[in-house]
């Protein structure tokens, strides 16, 4: 295995996939911090509001040589940044810094990224892609005026299938239909382990609204909160031309939360972040809707509701990710 910078930066996209789309509004970042060969850290932006993905890995690079450093005690991005600019004694001069999306030359809920490494002057910084942003952007020009080594594009193609929800939700909406299946495309019953139904929990928690079908309504009379995670119960888009459902299903007494019953999916245009839960039938109706095809795969084979016969879709797989015994997919379609 060849050891050079599409390796390290890699590691860096493999790392910001483990938080796509939870990081929403914010795009998935991640960061690698290498020095003299040895890799000291490998981290990612985690959640809207907390620090950076280059925050991340810079502390925990600086922890990998001091681990009893009192930056462990600093939890804010804000806190981080100071006490590195403080107390970093040059020990970034000699290191490479892998981020997959230009640091942030914005100060908002957390302090500049490309104003910190210009504190810190590491040997270079390489960056997949550029910000498209353009409140945000301008970290190049700032760590270049300070004659810190920048290199741009590394793994470009990759870090825009990274970035691709983010451009999609801030220019207009990101559609994702979210299933459980096992091995043999089985839908029926309880699937999914605790852990991935956590995972479902924290996205739903995330979104802007969630899109199910009337039939899956009145079959399964779900709830469709957060309570895995004691997080937002998710605002409701029943897909439907019947509008009559018994209001005993314990979706509709989920409290602060809007419902929707229609079948004009053009209303779906005034939301930004989407996800859908449904079955084949729902797929197949929003076909050319959907940006994303999440698969939670049980590693199991069972007997139960498989593919429709006229569904006929083709995706290309963008990334795979382990979640305890099973597995995501992501899947764009082509």
């Amino acid at each position: 295995m060849k050891i050079d910078d599409s390796f390290y930066m890699k590691l860096a996209i493999d790392e910001a996939w483990k938080y796509q789309l939870l990081t929403y509004p914010n795009p998935a970042v991640g960061c690698v911090v290498v020095k003299n060969g040895e890799i000291l850290s490998i981290e990612a932006h985690k959640e809207a509001g907390l620090a950076h993905a280059e925050v991340n890995a810079l502390k925990a690079a600086y922890l990998k040589k001091y681990p009893n450093d009192l930056i462990k005690m600093k939890k804010t991005s804000h806190e981080i940044h100071e006490y590195l600019i403080n107390n970093h004694d040059n020990f970034f001069k000699d290191c490479e810094v892998y981020v997959t999306l230009e640091p942030c030359n914005h100060i908002g809920k957390t302090p500049a990224c490309a104003n910190l490494l210009k504190e810190l002057k590491p040997k270079r910084v390489i960056i997949a892609h550029k910000d498209i942003n353009k409140e945000a952007s301008g970290g190049i020009e700032v760590l270049i005026n300070e004659n810190i080594e920048v290199s741009i594009g590394c793994m470009e193609k990759e870090a825009y299938e990274l970035l691709y929800p983010f451009i999609k939700w801030t220019s207009g909406s990101f559609i994702f239909f979210k299933m459980a299946m096992t091995l043999n495309g089985c839908i029926d019953g309880k699937i999914s382990s605790n852990q991935t139904l956590a995972y479902t929990h924290t996205l739903r928690d995330k979104i802007d609204l969630m899109l199910i079908g009337g039939n899956t309504v009145r079959i399964d009379k779900p709830t469709l909160d957060s309570r895995y995670i004691v997080g937002r119960a998710p605002n409701i888009f029943i897909y439907s031309k019947n509008k009559i459902f018994d209001n005993n299903i314990p979706l509709f007494k989920v409290p602060n939360r809007d419902v929707i019953i229609s079948d004009d999916l053009f209303k779906l245009l005034d939301y930004k972040f989407i996800m859908v839960e449904g079955t084949y039938t729902l797929m197949e109706t929003l076909k050319e809707r959907i940006d994303y095809i999440i698969l939670l795969i049980s590693p199991k084979i069972r007997k139960g509701l498989n593919a429709l016969n006229e569904i006929d879709q083709d995706f290309e797989i963008i990334h795979e990710n382990k979640l305890g015994k099973e597995k995501i997919v992501y899947l764009k379609r082509k």
